[in-house]
């Protein structure tokens, strides 16, 4: 009998995941009781729009300085049993402004919480800041100037959130035009709620390194020609697919032919207390209901630290052990 490869023990970047909905569901549920309140509901959602107004909810209970800074340590301690040595948390400033205060206040208090939470488990965080495309392109301008100014104190990315159905990436341009000269990764969302139009844009108008879902550029052949010649990384999110009902089933998901094309693919967990899953499980999915095997699972994990914007000796070290877990 052929032995399985531990895949906790696969070194791997997340870097899809939403901060805010990656806390555990205990410590959500502790935050509310201290405000003698019920446990926002996570789940159960039929729409993108009523998935968004969860979320919303969930951070009205994240309220002070010290909920942050433990949502960063159990974001990384979770992320170190699963086998990441780098995680890049997305956030998006305002959500936090109400409680908190000024936006690089709460990202200053983000990143000082991530290089204590990383001195502990051993796991890199870089910052991935992003906008809000329901809100007006000239927020997303200083969003980006935000990001710019925090460069190399620990944001790396710089992504465009929310309803892509609604909302398309071309009027961000100049916003990402101000994250692209200051040299973070350019990570937008397309591809999962619209179509291979809105990976497209994302490319060519926004300059996507990375593109946070994406699969629905299989529809387009010459479009994943584009991708594949740019290198363009695209952070797959399977279970999140699923839920917000972008593919049927797991039986026709496009992941596997997205790799068999050559695009390079991350493997990711999005909204973790929303969608029940964790970056392992989704490792352990794409396993066991994907049919991917253990060749193919190295890939994605080296993919995932090429793609990222971890320091060079990270990458290196852990493409290194990705090379070791494979033999």
């Amino acid at each position: 009998m052929t032995a399985v490869r531990d895949l906790a023990r696969l070194p791997k970047a997340h870097l899809h995941l939403h901060f805010e909905e990656g806390i555990r569901q205990s410590t959500l549920d502790e935050f509310a009781t201290e405000l003698g309140r019920p446990t926002p509901r996570m789940t159960g959602f039929e729409t993108f729009i009523e998935f968004d107004h969860l979320a919303q909810a969930a951070v009205d209970v994240m309220r002070t300085p010290e909920h942050l800074r433990r949502m960063v340590l159990e974001l990384a301690e979770d992320a170190a049993a699963h086998g990441c040595v780098w995680i890049e948390p997305a956030v998006w400033l305002p959500l936090h402004r109400r409680y908190i205060g000024p936006d690089e206040l709460t990202l200053e208090i983000l990143v000082d919480a991530s290089r204590e939470a990383a001195a502990q488990t051993g796991v890199g965080i870089g910052w991935l800041l992003a906008t809000n495309r329901n809100d007006s392109p000239a927020d997303a301008v200083e969003q980006a100037r935000i990001a710019a100014r925090w460069v190399d104190r620990g944001v790396v990315a710089f992504g465009l959130h929310n309803d892509e159905s609604r909302f398309p990436p071309e009027p961000f341009a100049p916003a990402f035009d101000v994250a692209r000269e200051a040299g973070l990764l350019l990570t937008p969302h397309a591809g999962e709620l619209a179509g291979p139009e809105s990976v497209r844009a994302s490319i060519e108008v926004l300059g996507a390194h990375r593109v946070q879902h994406g699969i629905r550029a299989v529809e387009d052949p010459r479009l994943l020609e584009l991708i594949v010649e740019r290198e363009v990384c695209l952070d797959v999110c399977p279970t999140s697919n699923i839920v917000l009902k972008s593919v049927e089933s797991y039986d026709v998901h496009p992941f596997g032919a997205l790799l068999d094309a050559g695009v390079p693919c991350s493997l990711n967990a999005d909204d973790p207390v929303m969608f029940g899953c964790d970056v392992l499980s989704e490792y352990e999915l794409a396993r066991e209901v994907l049919g991917f095997g253990d060749e193919r699972m190295a890939t994605i994990a080296r993919t995932s630290l090429r793609a990222s914007g971890a320091p060079a000796d990270v990458v290196r070290k852990g493409l290194d052990d990705v090379d070791r877990w494979s033999a």
